[in-house]
């Protein structure tokens, strides 16, 4: 027998987050006590994080730093101030169509009941008056954060997910698991090889017609994925449909794309990126992820077509047909 033959790969999977928080660790097979206390020691670290970056939880620092927006700075713990500094570049590198202040917006677009007519264009105006990643001040000396604008808040969701995955499994290789996959509220990152032919992980890209659970597989390896979409909740009114992604400068819906699906070795950046695309649209979120040599991203637009970025080289695999496979 050999050494691929005699590992194993140990699973758990929980509800967290308002979602799934699942981890996967390559063993040997004789190993399951040992796995399931590191898997057990993974999630205890998950539940510190949540813990830090919850901006909804009375009991958090940043839950403080959002209430004290306007009258005064909070001092907080050095993973947070290092996380909302992160965010605060990625908003700055996206010009804000990703945000950490998005969470400042006035609940207008009502996606968990039905919707029956438009808010108004003066009500869709004022409810992003908050929205500005701008209002944050970071104090690098006193390790605080104000945030200069009564009404504006910081949430941590969107890379939030990707921070707890890396945490995770940084913890996870200090205890020498050299492979294994986490997905965080479906942000996934990876590291070593699995034990399937060619040590890939295969991803499940969902299907966002929901006609079948996944429309395509990507291979990844050493690298983290998240996939956006706007088929999870969405209004129709007088016929027409509107997604839950709403653009933060606008206040409108977005439209043009379906789906994204982000690749990088940086889990933080990949539901960020996919925002941003959502946001840009397809040529100029293409655009934006062809600045970059070590992102990729796969489009599925509102006509179902399928755009990849320049260096989208990997082999995907579409279940509908079970022989068609594409190196794109």
């Amino acid at each position: 027998m050999d050494k691929m033959e005699q590992l194993k790969v140990f699973s758990k999977s929980i509800e967290s987050m308002k979602s799934t928080l699942d981890v996967h660790i390559v063993m040997p097979n004789n190993k399951e006590d040992k796995a399931n206390k590191l898997i057990e020691e993974a999630y205890a670290e998950a539940q510190r994080l949540i813990q830090i970056i919850s901006a909804w939880d009375e009991n958090t620092t940043l839950y403080k730093v959002n209430k004290m927006a306007g009258i005064a700075p909070v001092k907080v713990c050095d993973e947070l101030f290092q996380l909302i500094k992160r965010g605060v570049y990625l908003s700055e590198i996206t010009n804000g169509l990703f945000d950490i202040t998005f969470a400042s917006i006035d609940k207008i677009w009502y996606f968990d009941k039905p919707l029956t007519e438009k808010p108004s264009a003066q009500k869709i105006q004022k409810s992003v008056r908050n929205i500005n990643y701008k209002f944050i001040e970071l104090n690098e000396e006193n390790q605080s954060i104000f945030i200069n604008n009564k009404g504006t808040k910081i949430e941590l969701g969107a890379i939030g997910k990707g921070f707890i995955a890396t945490k995770m499994k940084e913890l996870l290789q200090k205890s020498g698991i050299k492979s294994g996959l986490i997905s965080a509220g479906g942000d996934m990152t990876s590291w070593g090889q699995s034990i399937r032919e060619g040590g890939f992980w295969n991803i499940g890209v969902a299907d966002p017609n929901k006609e079948i659970k996944n429309i395509a597989w990507l291979p990844i390896k050493n690298e983290s994925i998240a996939t956006s979409g706007n088929y999870e909740r969405f209004a129709i009114i007088d016929g027409k449909r509107y997604s839950h992604i709403i653009h933060p400068k606008t206040g409108y819906p977005v439209e043009g794309i379906k789906s994204v699906t982000v690749l990088s070795p940086d889990a933080e950046l990949c539901d960020a990126i996919a925002t941003t695309i959502f946001l840009k649209g397809v040529k100029k979120g293409l655009d934006f992820v062809n600045q970059f040599f070590d992102i990729r991203c796969f489009i599925i637009d509102d006509n179902e077509k399928k755009h990849f970025s320049k260096n989208f080289k990997v082999e995907i695999s579409y279940p509908n047909t079970a022989n068609q496979k594409a190196v794109v």
